[in-house]
């Protein structure tokens, strides 16, 4: 190829000629890897066959897993993002996969995951005709991802990914969306060096806003801490903790961010999210002072933004978020602070202790107290308890393993009931989005292979992802899944019932023999029907050494730990 003389070209055309040859494709691993990327989810596309050809000479680099569907390849790099802090990448095809892989990023979106998704696109000679599964991917992402751009030149290919990577991980993480043309990854070009790895841009709290923070807690008589979002680091939750430990506050952690504080810790006062404790959301309401260090403070974490009122909460409010344009979004704090996880984490470990030991020290044993009490069992109907089911579980696994989710009401019982005693132990979409759980836990175990990894999943969440068996039998990803078999789409029969009671209409599933299901790939199954039969099971799953599915069969009469359907019923 012949180098254009232009001002934009990035090596002066003399010295390019005396570099090697390369291609965009080339270019682009060679960026991947100088970003640290080892490890990549994809559904193998013509639009970029020019990449899966450059991968093949770095695969002892980076991992390749071959998904079955796109959703799940992008839902497994958002939960390599999500677990790890660094940007999970997935590559998918044009249109329909681009389509496909579109809930991944989403997810990704709303639960500030660093992720980067690479897109083959149609030629550039092709571009604006309606090609062959042309989309403009920049109008079709624009809403739900941090940046969306196209490489048009191939010698751009370096510093487009580095942007993406610095973009995916800097103030409030999320996912970068970049469409590689077909005719750029396979052009070639000179061979540059790629870009430096790149680096984490945070937010610090200032001298000023600190010292107001502790004025704010020296006055305090009923203060709460909330703590979520992302970002957070194994010392910023142990830095958390000293200062938690240090005030004697009870802490409380966001929807689907349970594993930022040891759940046993007897300051622990439960998770805020759907479901929530009463006796928690009293406490909350009732406060004077409320840390929210981390969380949006979205619908599910204030309870349908009832927590507190809008625009001025009447608790004296302290929002710490990663993203500046978070704050006063919704609530207008009395103290926004604008820092990273880690930052103010590390800051609040060196404020001053209290002259003497905090007025709400006992409140904060009464909070962790009702929590105990919310935490515990009760019956529900049928010969299968799953609240017992995530006793018996907590009780087994050791507290690093990790356990994964979608969306549906067989989740409650998990948040409620399961104490997560581990960072980064727990992975769920706070979007709500369904066939999360197996593709989740098949990342995590790749992450990991020698910690265990459970995948929760309702039978109609299950079939969204369950052919990901597949892939769990071709990496030798053992992962063990357990199928909550209700025979129906629980949360929208719920909610169906509430509001058109017994005008049951397209929420009924007919359902597989799951365990047998699991056997056809080669995998461990088997049925649970009663809770004695429960832990057998797990440890027979474990004992395999095979991707697993236990199918525990439960009565559609049990909506929730608190609900059956009878009882919604009559009233």
């Amino acid at each position: 190829m012949t180098m254009s003389g232009s001002h934009d070209t990035a090596v002066h055309p003399a010295a390019a000629a005396a570099l090697p040859e390369s291609t965009g494709a080339r270019l682009l691993v060679d960026a991947l890897l100088a970003q640290g990327v080892d490890r990549m989810f994809c559904v193998p596309g013509e639009s970029y066959l020019a990449v899966l050809d450059a991968l093949y000479d770095v695969r002892e680099r980076i991992e390749l897993i071959t998904c079955r569907h796109e959703a799940a390849a992008a839902n497994m790099a958002e939960a390599t993002g999500k677990l790890t802090g660094r940007p999970g990448v997935a590559i998918v095809t044009r249109g329909p996969g681009a389509t496909h892989a579109s809930i991944g990023v989403h997810t990704a979106f709303q639960d500030s995951t660093p992720m980067v998704l690479l897109i083959g696109q149609v030629g550039r000679g092709m571009l604006d005709r309606e090609a062959f599964q042309e989309i403009d991917y920049r109008r079709m992402f624009g809403q739900m991802a941090k940046w969306v751009a196209q490489i048009d030149d191939p010698r751009r290919m370096g510093e487009y990914v580095s942007h993406a990577f610095h973009i995916a991980s800097a103030g409030r993480p999320g996912p970068v969306v970049l469409a590689l043309p077909e005719d750029v990854l396979s052009e070639a070009c000179a061979a540059m060096p790629p870009p430096p790895h790149h680096r984490r841009v945070a937010a610090s709290a200032s001298p000023a806003q600190m010292a107001e923070l502790a004025a704010l807690l020296d006055t305090a008589k009923r203060p709460v801490a909330i703590l979520g979002g992302s970002g957070w680091t194994p010392q910023a939750c142990a830095d958390f903790r000293t200062f938690a430990e240090r005030w004697a506050l009870p802490v409380a952690c966001a929807f689907r961010y349970q594993d930022l504080f040891d759940n046993t810790h007897p300051q622990y006062a439960g998770d805020v999210g759907l479901g929530i404790n009463p006796a928690l959301a009293r406490r909350i309401e009732a406060a004077d002072l409320v840390l929210a260090i981390g969380p949006r403070l979205g619908e599910a974490t204030t309870s349908q933004y009832t927590l507190f009122d809008i625009p001025r909460p009447r608790q004296t409010l302290v929002h710490v978020h990663s993203g500046a344009e978070e704050l006063g979004r919704v609530y207008a704090a009395d103290l926004p602070i604008n820092a990273g996880m880690p930052e103010i984490a590390g800051a609040l470990a060196t404020l001053a202790e209290p002259a003497a030991r905090p007025v709400w020290a006992e409140d904060t044993a009464l909070a962790h107290a009702a929590y105990v009490e919310w935490n515990t069992p009760g019956a529900m109907p049928g010969p299968l308890q799953l609240g017992e089911v995530m006793k018996q579980m907590q009780a087994h696994l050791r507290p690093d393993a990790i356990l994964t989710n979608g969306a549906g009401n067989y989740a409650i019982w998990l948040h409620r009931y399961f104490q997560y005693r581990h960072f980064k132990s727990q992975l769920a979409p706070t979007s709500g989005a369904m066939g999360y759980g197996v593709p989740a836990a098949l990342a995590a175990k790749a992450a990991d292979r020698k910690r265990t990894v459970v995948a929760l999943a309702g039978d109609g969440c299950f079939l969204m992802s369950g052919n990901e068996l597949a892939t769990a039998m071709q990496h030798d990803l053992a992962i063990i899944v357990l199928v909550i078999n209700n025979g129906q789409f629980g949360t929208i029969r719920m909610h169906q019932e509430k509001h058109y009671p017994a005008r049951v209409h397209g929420t009924g599933l007919t359902n597989p023999d799951f365990a047998a299901y699991a056997r056809s790939f080669g995998a461990f199954g088997e049925v649970v029907e009663t809770t004695e039969a429960f832990l057998p099971a797990l440890q027979r799953a474990q004992a395999s050494g095979l991707p697993a599915v236990l199918e525990l069969r439960v009565t559609p009469e049990a909506l929730t730990p608190a609900l059956t359907l009878s009882a919604l019923r009559r009233a």
